[in-house]
């Protein structure tokens, strides 16, 4: 293939140039240039020969200066550019070797010949810089696609990384609290919290991996709820039920524990809490629903780090896969996750 390109390509392309400008002047003329002398067809041939490897050669180089000068992006500005400078450099070229050759043959140089010597050879040089350089900006177009994802994805990871380390200040802050009283009153207790509070940092901190099965999340989830009782009031009514069938599937991580904290927080009227999860097909739901005093407004609830940051991740982690639907009434305020599972 380098072979044809570098020795045969050209002077098939000068020939080209050299026939179809034949065509036109004979038309034009009314005569064929067959009944001419062959030594001057021979001559002519020659020089469009040369004007084929003079204009290969002139493009490659001219390409090779393009793409060390500007960097490889597929824009409307760019090609012009580009072909302003092919065209205006093979149009020197093409005059330099050819007019002089019309000029000196036939009837000399007349402004027709002039035009379509300067027409002719551009078509060509268009048509050859086109289909040289599709190849070019393809491979252009689809590293910048690469390295656009690339950015996009890397961004996308340091904005999650970001999203879960907030949880940890905001869990820090209501772990160390609760054994902070508890020390007060049941000091072995508190060490057994202390130990609960350590399982859930080392969960936190070194298995995060980039999905985990969800029984992970499950037991992770247990251990805070069993953490979050003992600061609980005593009026405190819950029921805990998680799916049997809930154990080998993937899930992100720390997705249950913001709807969770959350209900522990706001918790109050006649303390009555419900946590549950369950698979459904190719789906997990997650309910979460607690009773709220009477004269708390749900309006309160909408904002906080927990829930906006857990809606941010559901949005890049499953974008078109999940729902999180909440409600509220006068006495209950109830959330309910579902997503599609790997």
């Amino acid at each position: 293939m380098k072979i044809f390109r570098k020795y045969i390509f050209p002077p098939i392309f000068g020939l080209l140039i050299y026939f179809t400008l034949r065509l036109l002047h004979d038309t034009d003329t009314d005569t064929h240039f067959w009944r001419r002398s062959w030594t001057l067809n021979s001559i002519e041939m020659g020089f469009s020969i040369l004007t084929g490897y003079a204009g290969i050669y002139l493009f490659e180089r001219l390409f090779k200066y393009f793409d060390s000068r500007w960097s490889l992006q597929f824009s409307y500005h760019g090609v012009v550019r580009e072909l302003t400078i092919l065209v205006f450099s093979n149009l020197i070229l093409v005059n330099l070797i050819m007019t002089p050759m019309v000029a000196l043959t036939d009837d000399g140089l007349s402004w027709a010949d002039f035009v379509e010597i300067c027409m002719i050879p551009t078509l060509y040089a268009i048509i050859y810089y086109g289909i040289a350089r599709s190849s070019t900006y393809m491979k252009a177009y689809v590293d910048n696609k690469i390295k656009l994802e690339k950015v996009t994805n890397d961004h996308l990871e340091t904005e999650l990384k970001f999203l879960k380390s907030q949880y940890h200040p905001h869990f820090l802050f209501n772990a160390l609290n609760t054994i902070y009283f508890q020390m007060d009153d049941d000091l072995p207790g508190a060490k057994n919290s202390i130990e609960k509070f350590s399982e859930l940092l080392r969960y936190q901190l070194y298995d995060q991996q980039h999905q985990v099965p969800v029984i992970n999340e499950i037991e992770y989830l247990q251990s805070f709820i069993d953490l979050q009782k003992i600061r609980s009031s005593d009026k405190l009514q819950m029921e805990v039920s998680f799916d049997r069938c809930l154990k080998e599937q993937l899930v992100y991580p720390l997705l249950f524990l913001p709807l969770v904290e959350n209900a522990f927080k706001f918790i109050g009227g006649n303390y009555g809490l419900i946590i549950n999860a369950r698979l459904a097909d190719d789906e997990i739901i997650f309910n979460v629903e607690n009773s709220v005093p009477s004269f708390e407004q749900p309006v309160i609830r909408k904002g906080g780090i927990g829930l906006e940051n857990l809606k941010r991740r559901l949005d890049l982690l499953y974008p078109q896969k999940h729902q999180l639907c909440i409600k509220t009434t006068d006495e209950t305020y109830s959330a309910e996750l579902k997503f599609k599972y790997e």
